[in-house]
């Protein structure tokens, strides 16, 4: 059995071994946060209720399949590289560093506000990658940067619901999703 975190064998032409190795540690995290982002819309497609039901539950199936496609154009990168994807749950569970998704059945601005901070973390975790890989492979930094493109625009459709006329956001000033969630449901009922 091989491991997914040694170095690889090999990699892509003009890259070294080191820094092909570098590359997949990066990406497997990535990997990891997006199949963690692709089931935590699909928990949120399950259980969201009240008068926006329809809308969010429509607007998340998109998302998840493109997020899939994210997870999946990763993983091959991964190969691609010499590398081993690991897409488990026992492997994301134990390698992630954030939180689970702890918001359950809710209201659909509920669920956004909580939405909105998943993403923010996605994108902050995935610019920070891209920083990294930008340095020395303009293929996954590609691959990043386009990953990015969707992600943001996710995260615009989320905020959307939760931004005053005068630009203010619902979940401004909070820290986890919980605040968040409460903040857009009290920010929403009034």
């Amino acid at each position: 059995m091989t491991s997914s975190r040694t170095e690889p064998k090999y990699t892509v032409p003009g890259l070294s071994v080191q820094d092909g190795g570098k590359l997949i540690e990066l990406l497997r995290l990535r990997l990891h946060a997006l199949n963690d982002l692709s089931l935590t819309l699909k928990h949120i497609h399950w259980n969201v209720v009240g008068p926006h039901f329809i809308a969010i539950h429509e607007m998340l199936d998109p998302q998840v399949d493109r997020v899939r496609a994210m997870a999946d154009d990763t993983a091959e990168r991964v190969s691609a590289l010499g590398g081993v994807p690991v897409g488990t749950p026992g492997a994301l569970v134990a390698e992630r560093t954030w939180d689970d998704y702890d918001v359950g059945r809710a209201d659909a601005i509920a669920h956004l506000g909580a939405l909105d901070l998943v993403y923010t973390g996605i994108v902050e975790s995935h610019r920070a990658a891209l920083a990294e890989v930008g340095k020395f492979d303009p293929v996954t930094e590609d691959l990043l940067i386009e990953q990015l493109r969707s992600l943001e625009q996710f995260q615009w459709f989320v905020r959307a619901h939760l931004e005053s006329s005068g630009g203010d956001l619902a979940t401004a000033g909070t820290h986890t999703e919980t605040e968040a969630a409460r903040s857009a449901h009290e920010d929403g009922a009034r």
